[in-house]
């Protein structure tokens, strides 16, 4: 699914300070990790490493952001293995950009309208992941001051689709409203006023449609062929 030029007002004036007076641009790129598995139980910052298909897909999307006619500053992901292991992937395509990781780009359960779903998480969980959320979209989706910037994050389903939330202006429970798929694309440009345009949202171009996961509940399986 691709959303253009989709256009959002200034979040507040604390999140978004006044503009200079300049017109740089700083271009986010959004990536959501591999397909992982979701067997293992434990740490997450330890278990859940991506399957041959997370690889896989994560393979792809690095040739694709290896082939754009522009310039990365930053390559970041949550501290998650699967997030990790993605950024380390796209990281091979770019030699010269040190892997950052952060906390505050794993994944957490905003609140939603569907009830259904949040019924039995607590309230605490709940504060955290807004707060989370809000303190992400402070510290990344802000106007660069000195050049155009573009910058790769990978991160988290659900964190993704809060923030675009957050970016167009809605509010972040409807995060629901819409999925992305593993690997899949998702670019927002934070304007010098503060202003925010969301380009695409859970682009998946790169991916082959036999190699898409991450929309339902059963992902396919990518496996070696056996020897005849």
């Amino acid at each position: 699914m691709a959303l253009v030029a989709l256009t959002a007002p200034p979040a507040t004036a604390a999140e978004n300070p006044p503009s200079s007076g300049h017109s740089f641009t700083r271009t986010i790129y959004l990536i959501r990790h591999g397909a992982y598995d979701m067997t293992e139980k434990g740490d997450e910052s330890v278990v859940n490493g991506l399957t041959p298909l997370g690889i896989a897909q994560a393979r792809l999307i690095a040739t694709r952001l290896r082939g754009m006619p522009i310039k990365f500053a930053s390559l970041t992901s949550s501290t998650y293995t699967r997030a990790r292991q993605t950024a380390g992937i796209i990281g091979q395509m770019f030699p010269d950009l040190a892997l950052h990781t952060d906390p505050v780009l794993c994944e957490c359960t905003p609140r939603t309208w569907r009830t259904d779903v949040i019924k039995d998480v607590p309230k605490e969980e709940l504060d955290a992941s807004d707060a989370q959320i809000n303190q992400a979209f402070a510290k990344y989706f802000v106007p660069t001051k000195t050049v155009d910037e573009n910058d790769i994050i990978v991160a988290h389903g659900d964190l993704i689709r809060a923030l675009i939330c957050k970016a167009l202006g809605v509010d972040t429970k409807a995060w629901l409203g819409f999925n992305i798929a593993h690997c899949s694309l998702t670019v927002v440009q934070v304007k010098a006023d503060g202003t925010f345009k969301v380009l695409a949202v859970g682009d998946t171009g790169h991916i082959p449609p036999n190699l898409l996961s991450g929309l339902t509940a059963t992902n396919p399986e990518l496996v070696t062929p056996k020897s005849p």
